[in-house]
């Protein structure tokens, strides 16, 4: 899930959500997002133009899998 979508379903800016999760970043296990690099970036807008319109700055992407260990 990127952080664009994330920020959606708990009602906050984006830049509010990624600024919480940098600042408490060591309450999270170390797999639990990730920042896509430029290239992945590109991938994702090439296959989904839409999401040219949420940022120019590369997402985080967080982990969504219900069996991941915590």
């Amino acid at each position: 899930m990127l952080d664009v979508h994330l920020a959606a379903m708990y009602h906050v800016a984006t830049k509010r959500l990624k600024e919480q999760v940098r600042r408490n970043i060591g309450q999270f296990p170390d797999d639990f997002m990730f920042e896509l690099t430029k290239d992945e970036f590109q991938h994702v807008v090439a296959n989904c133009d839409h999401m040219l319109k949420f940022s120019h700055v590369a997402p985080f992407a967080f982990i969504t899998d219900s069996t991941h260990d915590r």
